[in-house]
């Protein structure tokens, strides 16, 4: 009897996470159902067999900085983003500047391999870069976070080469009631 009323217990546990599980799962809004189906069309433009993770990807980028295979490798986080740290060696263009590339890349058949921290923005550059006329535009599915996280090194103008030895997105300055924990800045960085 005690068994059965602890396993009760658990089961009754259970379904109340569950449930409280999915409540908490946020209901999308109409624009942001449909920003969700416009960029899993955008994401549908590259082949899946032009999408490549980190690992593909680091034999790529290998490849490239020795000179054995010819690529753009473009980042297309804003600058502040870029300037905090990138990949060693690879081009920048603000996923808001897409447009530039055409006066920048003039080959159509150029191989152009977009990335950005996950994979959200080289989703609408990839699709926009195929609309326009490229012919071999590939994506970096893992981006700058899956770098990161595989151990490779990334760069800036002031402190050099150096590996990010732990990554969370979870991190604010701020203290338990949500104030700044810092006392001033000229610019506040969020």
């Amino acid at each position: 009897m005690k068994r059965l009323f602890v396993l009760g217990l658990c089961l009754f546990f259970l379904a109340g996470v569950t449930g409280f599980a999915a409540a908490a799962e946020k209901e999308l809004t109409p624009l942001e159902a449909k920003e969700k189906e416009i960029w899993s069309k955008a994401c549908a433009s590259v082949p899946k067999d032009r999408q490549l993770n980190v690992e593909q990807f680091k034999k790529l980028y290998d490849d490239v900085v020795a000179g054995k295979e010819k690529a753009y490798l473009i980042d297309t986080r804003t600058h502040p983003e870029f300037y905090a740290f990138h990949i060693p060696y690879t081009d920048h263009v603000h996923a808001g500047h897409m447009y530039t590339i055409p006066s920048l890349i003039k080959d159509k058949d150029a191989k152009i391999v977009v990335f950005c921290r996950t994979h959200k923005r080289q989703c609408y550059v990839a699709e926009k870069l195929i609309a326009y006329g490229y012919t071999n535009v590939w994506a970096f599915n893992d981006g700058i976070v899956g770098w990161i996280k595989a151990g490779y090194p990334v760069c800036n103008q002031f402190t050099g080469l150096f590996k990010i030895t732990e990554y969370s997105k979870e991190f604010k300055e701020m203290d338990k009631e949500g104030k700044p924990m810092y006392r001033i800045r000229e610019f506040h960085p969020y």
